[in-house]
């Protein structure tokens, strides 16, 4: 695979719901790509989805849940998911989300926080920088986690 495919496949796993950042750090660090560019775009990619997903979960949960009896069982699936961690975010706001984000656990991460967000109503101003910074701190824990201290350290 050319160095070009594997940081494209650490973009790509970055993106995904579940693997997000938690696991393209640790991947593009086990294929020794540079942790600059694994970083950088672990976070870009992470970051994508986050936007939309505020935006848009709550009109296309209701769609789902009118078109078809199969739909509206996932759509059910993913509010109650977002419902069951809301608590923990509503009491600190901001600052709650960026800590739910950060966490580099099952469960936690930008896709999450995003659905939170938006079952929050939260503005796109509001949840973006706190979304953001969580997931930037993330990252720099997976790259502590995946390499050590040193891969943080100029030179």
């Amino acid at each position: 695979m050319s160095t070009f495919m594997k940081y494209l496949t650490v973009f790509g796993m970055a993106i995904l719901p579940v693997l997000e950042l938690r696991a393209a750090v640790p991947y593009g660090i086990a294929l020794d790509l540079n942790p600059f560019w694994v970083y950088l775009l672990s976070v870009v990619g992470n970051m994508l989805p986050a936007p939309l997903i505020i935006l848009f979960a709550r009109r296309l949960f209701a769609w789902m849940k009118r078109k078809s009896e199969f739909l509206h069982k996932i759509a059910q699936r993913l509010e109650n998911k977002a419902a069951s961690k809301i608590g923990r975010v509503q009491k600190y706001e901001m600052f709650g989300l960026l800590i739910f984000v950060a966490i580099p656990a099952p469960g936690t991460g930008a896709w999450t926080g995003a659905l939170i967000a938006a079952m929050l109503e939260m503005r796109l101003k509001q949840a973006i920088p706190s979304i953001l910074a969580g997931v930037m701190l993330a990252g720099i824990i997976m790259l502590i986690i995946s390499g050590g201290v040193g891969l943080l350290l100029p030179g």
